[in-house]
């Protein structure tokens, strides 16, 4: 498959699960091109199969303040069009899914386009802070509603994003996940023994 992921740059859930989704799905084989404002924080050198596609925001007079969601949305189109993508992955209901979804529409409106399906990825953060907000939870709701399939990181997301939100359609829980071939214990050391032991406050 033909697959974009948007997600955050930063050390966080998006940056780093998204991440490193990318870099199984292109070991698999498909071809992964991953949408984001700078260079995630995991995506490191050069893999096979793994392509970046940087989000230039432009700042206009006109606007207050930059438009990522519409620089990312215009991103996206373009993307999926020179690449012919299958599906959109997008971490976070807003701004990412929002953006995708918008993308989505302008090509199932341009001759001789395909338009890729959208799947959401919700976080923490989608309910717990920004859908909580009534500045946004309209959207967060729409985003999730529209999106052609939808998962969480926790059961405990998941209903929350029901409860809260009012969100009608299947949510499907997929835990973040941790590569252990790479992250795994290993004998001990010593180390331990020979840091100096700091004494607790007060003994």
């Amino acid at each position: 498959m033909r697959i974009g992921i948007v997600c955050y740059a930063s050390v966080g859930g998006s940056g780093i699960v998204a991440t490193e989704l990318g870099k199984a799905l292109a070991d698999r084989g498909h071809q992964v091109h991953v949408i984001s404002a700078d260079v995630p924080f995991r995506l490191g050198k050069f893999h096979p199969g793994l392509f970046f596609h940087p989000v230039h925001t432009p700042s206009y007079p006109l606007f207050r303040e930059p438009q990522y969601v519409l620089s990312l949305a215009n991103k996206v189109v373009h993307v999926a069009r020179d690449f012919d993508l299958d599906l959109i992955h997008a971490h976070y209901a807003i701004p990412h899914a929002t953006a995708a979804l918008l993308a989505q529409q302008v090509l199932a409106s341009t001759a001789g386009a395909r338009a890729p399906r959208v799947i959401t990825t919700l976080h923490g953060t989608d309910i717990t802070l920004v859908g909580s907000d009534p500045s946004f939870s309209e959207i967060v709701a729409h985003s999730i509603e529209q999106s052609d399939g939808v998962t969480a990181v926790s059961d405990s997301l998941r209903l929350a994003t029901h409860a809260q939100l009012h969100v009608r359609r299947e949510i499907v829980t997929i835990p973040n996940c941790l590569d252990c071939t790479v992250y795994h214990r290993v004998a001990p050391t010593g180390l331990r023994e020979r840091l100096p032991r700091i004494p607790r406050r007060g003994s």
